[in-house]
């Protein structure tokens, strides 16, 4: 299934995308892509209805009218840092001998297409094209043989980071990427069954029609079980916490010489299967 959320920001429906590529209205079904709805049982109901049998939201997504956050109520937007090798060398960072876990916080999190706001006084604003893994049964310390079976679906995600908020100031990384409007998150949410090999997708961002990033999650140092068995020591996994696994290299910190989002761009990225985003970068407020 490929579900998402569609509408004014703040007043999002649940939809479902039928073979057809067109959205089908679930708002009588369930009150959002949240909660018990991602769970192995809410789930399984949804399969049980047949798409043609909703009501068709008019035009086509993202052209005629707006998705939303594919997720709703997201209570843990957890990312992983240097996850791919190349992207550690880009960086002249060292592959990390565990996970790097930070925070983006949930106020950042829009849809796949609203708009990025640099933020007052940024000066190295980035992109970053990574996949989403969408927590559907909760749990804590996940055995990693059993951790698939905590997944609702996947995910584009851009994390957008602020490069000089994130390491050249005092403090964690969490406050360069944590920024309103950093999450650009879908457009949909993909069930694990629609999703294809997470182990061998592409992913890849553009700036101004420039490809920058070119990758596949094949790269990935650790792997989205390992992720979610790692993270789960730590904290407990619920319903709709989304884990963003990390971004392969072309970011613009990586560029000779290093280009940041000015303001006036437009970033376009995707992953096989799992959509596109495009989203207008808005110059920071003075």
């Amino acid at each position: 299934m490929k579900l998402l959320r569609y509408g004014a920001p703040g007043d999002e429906k649940p939809g479902i995308l039928d073979t057809d590529g067109r959205v089908r209205d679930l708002s009588s079904v369930i009150e959002d892509i949240a909660g018990d709805t991602l769970t192995p049982s809410g789930l399984a109901a949804l399969r049980e209805i047949d798409p043609h049998t909703l009501p068709v939201v008019q035009g086509e997504p993202q052209k005629d009218f707006r998705l939303g956050p594919c997720v709703g109520r997201t209570g843990k937007f957890i990312c992983i840092g240097l996850n791919y090798a190349d992207h550690a060398a880009e960086t002249g960072a060292s592959i990390p001998p565990e996970p790097v876990i930070f925070g983006k916080w949930t106020s950042a999190i829009v849809g796949p297409d609203d708009d990025v706001q640099i933020p007052r006084g940024s000066v190295k604003t980035d992109w970053e094209v990574e996949l989403g893994v969408v927590i559907g049964a909760p749990g804590c310390n996940i055995d990693e043989a059993d951790a698939l079976s905590h997944v609702a679906g996947y995910c584009v995600i851009n994390d957008v980071s602020e490069r000089e908020f994130q390491l050249e100031r005092a403090g964690t990384w969490d406050k360069g990427k944590g920024c309103d409007t950093f999450g650009p998150t879908g457009p949909y949410l993909v069930t694990p069954d629609e999703a294809g090999d997470i182990d061998k997708l592409a992913l890849w961002c553009e700036v101004d029609g420039v490809r920058y990033q070119d990758g596949n999650t094949s790269t990935m140092v650790y792997k989205v079980p390992h992720l979610i068995a790692y993270c789960s020591r730590f904290m407990s996994l619920q319903p709709g916490d989304i884990i963003s696994t990390g971004t392969p290299p072309g970011v613009g910190m990586g560029q000779t010489p290093q280009l940041y989002l000015k303001g006036g761009e437009t970033m376009r990225l995707g992953i096989d299967g799992l959509g596109v985003q495009t989203q207008r970068v808005l110059g920071a407020v003075s």
